[in-house]
């Protein structure tokens, strides 16, 4: 064949026998060869990951479960601002006449104590502060405890002593 026209015999050099396909010479081939190698590597690490992967599914399924975190009690927070929460002692310090009950008043969100009668909240209280209207308060040693009559719950404690 002729050189000139792109022959068999123009990519092998003089003296070179025939190395297997006329367009890729030697080099060419060996990094075809080189390619074709890091491929399957390449696919063997991912077939490997792939494996190791469903391997420790199980062993994940067999952690013990966690301990189930104790029920948190609602809060029933009236969120009252400051200037709220003022009005409310200023009225209700003016209107008590003794406190209810001698011991410590309860925590937001724990029921009413029993045998406390708790009163209606004062008109000029849920005239000024309307989130409080429907509410009942009794006063515990030193605190306004307001309760949420639909549950009878804490839903605000409010100190006397500012």
């Amino acid at each position: 064949m002729d050189r000139a026209r792109g022959s068999i015999a123009s990519t092998v050099g003089p003296g070179e026998p025939f190395a297997g396909h006329a367009r890729f010479p030697r080099r060419a081939r060996h990094c075809v060869r080189g390619t074709r190698s890091r491929m399957r590597q390449a696919s063997i690490a991912v077939l490997v990951a792939v494996l190791l992967s469903c391997a420790a599914t199980p062993m994940l399924a067999q952690a013990p479960a966690p301990a189930p975190e104790p029920p948190v009690a609602p809060v029933h927070k009236l969120n009252l601002t400051a200037e709220q929460r003022y009005t409310i002692r200023e009225i209700i310090k003016d209107v008590k006449d003794k406190p209810t009950s001698s011991s410590a008043a309860p925590a937001v969100g724990d029921p009413s104590p029993q045998g406390i009668e708790a009163r209606p909240i004062p008109s000029e209280v849920a005239a000024k502060v309307p989130q409080v209207k429907s509410h009942k308060f009794f006063v515990a040693k030193d605190q306004i405890v307001i309760v949420d009559p639909k549950d009878n719950t804490v839903a605000e404690l409010i100190s006397l002593s500012p």
